[in-house]
């Protein structure tokens, strides 16, 4: 698998300290000098660790996640390509599983190279991960016979970690595609965070079977279930994980190419009812703003590509 664009290989410097980069048992970890690191399974290229130089973790893991390539991981950041949910009936997808395969596919690291850190002022790490129909299982390749190429970078920086995919289509056919970066944030508690820029946006509530609803709130509090596709949005403008206490940005997601953000929290009992979610009470300590094109089909046309990626900056 062929990056396009490929950026400069890291420069080997007697004065500066470098990234450390290590690869084990299909899993690669980054660390920078200052001590931020980010952890990344081949199984699915889900970033499943990210944190500050404090050691503080961004994202959220079940503790009972599964790690061993046996289903999706249950946190983390896991990619949703190339259809999002259940798949629709009488469509290229159909006879695929829930969000598709890549997060069920093993990739392959790419390797590493440097790149201009979101601060503009310290060295940052940019790992490329990449999958290819051709590593596909059979059973994937029988559902969904497309010829195409993903590459997705996971760059992590002093000031916050970004997370683009890459689509490219290889063969002769166009093909539609949906595409989200399911993005689990840790917080401290569920009740004392709420979400800002979604007041007058309209949205899907699938909690409601799928009705359409306009965001009135200014900032959105999380009390129940939640599961809403929000549509149409500026990719520029941040969606704000703020501090209900103090008034605080604890997250900032930017987005280019992803105008579709969903928000999901699968409260007391669907947390209850899923195996890989533990322990029970965890839907305290996590949010789901997710970066996506879902709310609609991409088409890619036959040689062409697409690209769109999310940065995400904590609080520090």
């Amino acid at each position: 698998m062929d990056r396009s664009k490929k950026p400069s290989a890291i420069g080997v410097s007697a004065s500066l300290p470098q990234p450390t980069i290590s690869l084990r048992n299909n899993t690669v970890e980054a660390t920078l000098p200052t001590g931020e690191s980010v952890t990344v399974h081949l199984y699915g290229a889900t970033v499943t660790s990210w944190k500050l130089a404090n050691g503080a973790e961004q994202l959220f893991l079940s503790q009972s996640a599964a790690l061993d390539g046996s289903k999706p991981i249950r946190g983390g950041i896991p990619v949703v390509f190339p259809v999002f949910g259940p798949p629709p009936a009488n469509h290229s997808s159909s006879s695929l599983p829930q969000h598709g395969f890549a997060r069920n596919s093993l990739w392959e690291f790419l390797g590493k190279s440097s790149t201009e850190s979101l601060d503009k002022e310290v060295d940052a790490v940019k790992l490329d991960f990449g999958l290819s129909s051709s590593m596909l299982s059979e059973e994937f390749r029988s559902k969904w016979g497309y010829e195409f190429g993903l590459v997705y970078s996971v760059s992590l920086s002093r000031k916050g970690l970004a997370t683009s995919l890459q689509v490219q289509n290889k063969g002769d056919k166009n093909f539609e595609f949906q595409v989200l970066l399911h993005t689990y944030l840790a917080i401290q508690d569920i009740s004392q965070i709420t979400i800002q820029n979604l007041q007058g946006k309209e949205y899907i509530d699938k909690t409601q079977n799928a009705s359409v609803h306009t965001e009135s709130e200014s900032s959105l509090a999380i009390s129940k279930e939640t599961d809403r596709v929000y549509k149409s949005l500026d990719p520029a403008v941040p969606i704000i994980v703020s501090s209900s206490v103090d008034g605080q940005p604890l997250f900032s997601i930017t987005r280019e190419s992803l105008s579709d953000v969903v928000v999901w929290n699968p409260w007391i009992e669907k947390a209850k009812g899923m195996g890989d979610f533990s322990p029970d009470e965890a839907y305290t300590n996590m949010i789901c703003v997710e970066a996506g094109s879902v709310a609609s089909w991409q088409t890619l046309e036959a040689g062409e590509s697409w690209e769109g990626g999310q940065v995400i900056r904590p609080r520090l």
